[in-house]
């Protein structure tokens, strides 16, 4: 299913394409480096190709905010396998840091509701780093909550979070 949604002085809401693989690589660094205190550990991947790759999966979906034709947030999500019936994860969410505070992560994340209603889901899951305050804040301002099928553990690095899809 392919939407495109918009409100005024939102972005534009849509599937991503793999065209744009390294620009949405590019700023999914920028907002990561936001909340690694000593910088992204280099490991080698290859990230165009990783958001290529999951830009095709036919089993996912990649929706970006678009600003001036340049992406400025992505969502990632699909079911996870063993996943219970209704449940999508939120695998990826990043707004560009240059624009926060812009209504961009709002708009983006209306838009994976309204898809994950459409397609009959119902719970939400993601992890966020526990040293990303920022996305934390956010997250529960749309009413995400600590998943308790998943408590933190004490050296895990990231929470886990659920959030219960609403109803039309």
């Amino acid at each position: 299913m392919t939407t495109t949604h918009r409100t005024a002085d939102s972005p534009v809401i849509r599937a991503a394409l793999a065209a744009e693989a390294a620009d949405i690589a590019a700023l999914h660094l920028r907002a990561r480096s936001t909340y690694y205190p000593d910088g992204i550990p280099d490991d080698g991947t290859d990230w165009p190709a990783v958001w290529r790759e999951a830009i095709a999966r036919p089993d996912g979906r990649v929706l970006c905010a678009v600003r001036d034709g340049r992406p400025t947030g992505l969502a990632s999500f699909r079911t996870p396998p063993g996943a219970p019936a209704g449940t999508v994860k939120l695998f990826q969410f990043h707004v560009d840091p240059g624009h926060w505070r812009t209504g961009t992560g709002t708009a983006l994340h209306t838009a994976c509701v309204a898809e994950w209603r459409a397609n009959g889901l119902r719970t939400a899951v993601l992890d966020v780093h526990a040293d990303n305050h920022r996305a934390q804040a956010f997250y529960a301002r749309l009413g995400w909550t600590p998943d308790p099928a998943h408590p933190p553990a004490p050296d895990d690095h990231h929470l886990f979070l659920r959030f219960t899809v609403p109803g039309e």
